[in-house]
Parts: structure tokens; C-alpha cells; sequence
């Protein structure tokens, strides 16, 4: 499905409005004045957490699984990383097999265990093209983790499906660059990066909306985008 940027009349990209119109209906995605990692006060804020019921859980696994498929990314497994990592990519691997592929999944622990099976290493071994699953990507950080972990492992880190692109710069030793963690990671790393929706798909919820209180948040989140936003690519 094609996506254009708004500045160029973007086409709707029907599966990621319906996406965030979900993730506003379940309290995920909020607006107001929130703290980011970097110490940006962000108009919103995306918590994953709070798919917090089978429900919840299980049709977010369903815009998961539309958008790896409509990606084309190819994998031989999916990672999820600790913490909110595991739960994703959990529900996606059982999307993905109520949909007729059932492919290997495995996750990390942040502390090793020292006894049983022991290890930081959970679920199936990794090998292969892994796909890792997340919610949001500020850094990089949690994507650099985990491609240390698969490569230590002797599989190759592939793909990373994420919930959202904030779309903004990434920071550097507390300084903000010219580039978001998503083209970091793209770029840099040479993963492919596929994300149920975006900052523009949010923009664009939000001028369809429109009215009232909602025209106020549309200018914040406006505002925040021409301070911190990047081109998409």
C-alpha cells in the first residue's frame, strides 16, 4: 500500500488509521504533556502497556500481522525483546499461525538464570533471518540489544516491526540528530523497519477528526513535528 508524506496530499493508509483510531480508543495512545527518554515534552504519548486484555492483545496482533504481510519482509523467526518485546512478539506469532504460517519464536531475559535451563536466551533457538518485534523505537537502543544477542546466537538480525514511528530525531550524548532512530537503524544497521502506522498517519487521524479541543491538539503535535520531525525515508 502506497504512503506519501502529507506535505504531498499522503494517501490514507486505511490499516494504520484504523490503527491509531484503535490505539486512541484504548487509552494507548495519548495526548497531552508527557516526558520523552530525551526529555522532550511530547504532545503524545504511546503505551503499549495498556493493551492490557486478550482483546486488546489479540487485535493488535492482527495489525501486526496485516503489516509484516503487506511489508513483504522476509524471516524465519520472530525475537521479542525484553520486556514489551516478549508479549508482542508472542501475540504475533500466533496471529501468524491462526493465519497458516506458525514459525519459530524466542525472547531474551534481561538477567541470566542460574539455574534449570539457565541463560538469557528463551523459547526457540535463533537462527535463520529474525524478525524482532517492538513497540516504539526512541533510540535505537533496544534494536542495537538485540542484534548483539542474534548475532551471538550465529543468526542474522533481519527486520524490526514496530507499533509506531515517532518520526523525530534521535539524540546523541544529549544531543539531538539529524536523523530518527528508525533511518539509524535502516541505515546504519541495514535492517529493514516496518511500522503499523507513523507520525504523518497520526497527523492525518487528527485533521480528519478535527473540531474543538481536537484542532488544539493538532497544532501541538504540529508544532512538536516542525521542532523535532524528520523527512520520512
Amino acid at each position: 500500500m502506497e504512503k506519501q508524506d502529507l506535505n504531498t496530499d499522503k494517501n490514507t493508509d486505511v490499516l494504520a488509521q484504523e490503527f491509531v483510531q484503535f490505539a486512541v480508543e484504548c487509552g494507548v495512545l495519548k495526548f497531552g504533556e508527557f516526558k520523552t527518554k530525551a526529555g522532550r515534552i511530547s504532545p503524545y504519548f504511546f503505551n503499549a502497556g495498556l493493551f492490557d486484555d486478550g482483546a486488546k492483545l489479540g487485535r493488535l496482533a492482527e495489525f501486526y500481522a496485516q503489516r509484516l504481510i503487506e511489508s513483504g519482509v522476509e524471516f524465519d523467526m520472530v525475537f521479542g525483546p525484553a520486556y514489551k518485546g516478549i508479549p508482542l512478539g508472542a501475540a504475533l506469532s500466533v496471529e501468524l499461525a491462526r493465519r497458516g504460517r506458525n514459525v519459530p519464536f524466542a525472547y531474551n531475559r534481561k538477567e541470566a538464570k542460574d539455574h534449570g535451563e539457565g541463560g538469557t536466551l528463551v523459547g526457540a533457538p535463533l537462527q535463520g533471518r529474525v524478525l524482532i518485534v517492538d513497540d516504539v523505537m526512541s533510540a535505537g537502543t533496544a534494536a542495537r540489544e538485540s542484534i548483539a544477542i542474534i548475532q551471538a546466537a550465529g543468526a542474522t538480525p533481519h527486520a524490526v516491526l514496530i507499533a509506531l514511528d515517532r518520526q523525530e530525531k534521535a539524540t546523541e550524548n544529549g544531543q539531538d540528530v539529524p536523523y530518527s532512530a528508525v533511518q539509524y537503524v535502516r541505515q546504519q544497521l541495514g535492517l529493514q523497519v516496518a511500522a503499523i502506522a507513523d507520525l504523518g498517519d497520526l497527523m492525518q487521524y487528527l485533521e480528519k477528526r478535527g473540531g474543538g479541543a481536537t484542532d488544539e491538539v493538532h497544532q501541538r503535535v504540529l508544532a512538536y513535528r516542525q521542532r523535532y520531525g524528520v523527512d520520512k525515508g
